[in-house]
């Protein structure tokens, strides 16, 4: 069951597909051509009165995906690796979609589990793109085109992190393809088209409109999202969304709902970051990305203000720095913020994400950090992204701290406690740092910043804390330099961050 906020917002997975650009062979087979030559027929036209020019030209291309894996392979293991707790939503609506689980009305067990998704073609040769979570684990996948014609498929590569996979045909001759379009030319309220295999009902189509752009929704690191409001059901994972020049623009990869149906609010991978994944998968089957080794984090408003920058500064925050990576070696530290790559304006976390990622392992790069007030550039040879979740400092969720003393910090609605020395080691956190929150009360300064029970506390206003004392001592310094708000660097599970308090200690 749904627990939290989760039960009237459910962030469930679904995808779609994208098409590589000039991925296609030499033209040698009137099919093979018949989707693009029809495109170019319908360049500008008018669809007051409905799609179907558009359909008919594209729908050759969309395909279905079936899929088969063993009993124990279910979407809890599936390879996505964004927030835990969405693990839930893939296992009710890919697990399983067929029917009930094991038991009394569900199939034996040990009967292999079948799944249904979307995808495209890309390629004459057969190429076909689909999401990373329809094929993850699968010990069999069969690709069935619109006219009805099945192929078994290899998976010639996935990426987890971003939901992507590439499949691959033997088709007998050249088969009608799609390509990308370019995502960074869509605008809010641009109309789109998709189609695919939704509840299993091959070839069908909605269609809406753009209703937002660049979307985070914490389904992995490189996160950029199209907002749509066609609507997008369970089964069309790895179908295409078309701009109204038959060109994909967006994987059709989540929807919000409290249902499992569709409100409107759907999700698609931009084409321009699926377009470089794919391509990575085609030349080898994996994907090759630069890697800094920091954790960061959005530089809001009022963090900036504690950073002592203009509430108006773009960039990213660095809020952990891995030993050994690339960003250490270079001289990164906690609380520098990036502002610029290679001379160009950082927009947020999410654009640094993509931009390093965007970089080849053993690009040289320059960042332009702010430190202390001062600009500086830092030179970095980049590394390769190791295989798998990269998670900084990786520990427990919650910690079980010593003898409580709030040290006079009640009237932030924050309880501490020493850091137990277990705790101290698992999270690899220094002798002069770390404080336990042991309780937060409710609706309090401290609630209300995100402070949460299990936290450790390292910083505040920049200076380490040690123990309960010392961060009462420094809470109360603060306070009588008369600062509205303090600046703590937490550490929540194994990963820093930066939190405002509000200092109210009337």
């Amino acid at each position: 069951m749904m627990n939290g906020p989760l039960r009237t917002a459910a962030l469930t997975m679904v995808a779609a597909t994208v098409a590589i650009a000039g991925s296609a062979l030499a033209p040698g087979d009137a099919a093979a051509q018949t989707v693009q030559s029809q495109l170019r027929e319908l360049q500008g036209a008018d669809y007051s009165e409905g799609y179907a020019p558009l359909v008919n030209a594209v729908m050759p291309a969309v395909v279905a995906v079936r899929v088969e894996r063993q009993p124990e392979q279910t979407a809890q293991n599936m390879p996505f690796q964004g927030n835990p707790s969405m693990r839930e939503f893939f296992e009710r609506f890919f697990g399983d979609p067929e029917g009930p689980g094991p038991g009394p009305d569900g199939p034996p067990r040990g009967r292999p589990q079948m799944g249904l998704g979307s995808g495209f073609i890309i390629s004459e040769d057969g190429l076909v793109v689909t999401n990373a979570h329809v094929v993850g684990d699968a010990t069999d996948v069969e690709v069935q085109l619109d006219d009805e014609r099945t192929f078994d498929a290899e998976v010639r590569g996935v990426d987890p992190l971003t939901d992507l996979a590439l499949l691959e045909i033997d088709p007998d001759q050249p088969l009608p393809y799609v390509t990308f379009g370019d995502s960074d030319e869509v605008q809010v309220g641009d109309r789109v088209v998709a189609i695919g295999n939704p509840f299993g009902l091959g070839g069908s189509v909605t269609s809406g409109i753009v209703s937002a752009l660049s979307r985070r929704i914490g389904a992995g690191p490189y996160d950029d999202f199209l907002q749509i409001d066609a609507p997008i059901n369970r089964g069309n994972s790895g179908g295409p969304t078309f701009d109204l020049e038959g060109n994909v623009v967006g994987v059709n990869t989540a929807i919000f709902s409290p249902s499992g149906g569709s409100i409107g609010i759907g999700f698609a991978i931009a084409s321009n970051l699926a377009r470089d994944v794919v391509a990575d998968l085609r030349d080898d089957g994996q994907v090759s990305r630069g890697w800094l080794g920091v954790g960061i984090q959005d530089l809001e408003p009022q963090l900036a203000r504690e950073l002592g920058l203009d509430q108006d500064t773009s960039g990213t925050v660095v809020t952990q720095v891995q030993p050994q990576s690339p960003a250490d070696r270079a001289g990164f530290q906690t609380g520098d913020v990036i502002t610029a790559l290679n001379g160009e304006t950082v927009e947020g976390a999410g654009a640094l994400s993509r931009e390093v990622a965007a970089l080849d392992p053993g690009d040289s790069a320059t960042f332009t950090v702010v430190r202390g007030g001062d600009q500086q550039q830092l030179e970095v040879d980049l590394a390769e992204r190791p295989r798998g979740e990269i998670r900084m400092g990786q520990g427990p969720g919650q910690q079980q701290p010593q003898e409580p003393d709030d040290s006079d910090t009640a009237s932030l609605g924050l309880a501490l406690a020493p850091l137990s020395e277990e705790v101290r080691r698992e999270l690899g956190i220094p002798a002069d740092q770390g404080v336990a929150v042991r309780a937060v009360e409710p609706g309090g300064p401290a609630a209300e910043a995100g402070l949460r029970e299990g936290d450790v506390i390292l910083e505040i206003g920049r200076e380490p804390v040690a123990s309960p004392q010392e961060a009462a001592q420094r809470i109360a310094r603060l306070a009588r330099n008369e600062r509205e708000r303090m600046l703590l660097l937490i550490n929540r599970g194994g990963g820093q961050r930066f939190v405002t308090v509000p200092l109210d200690i009337s």
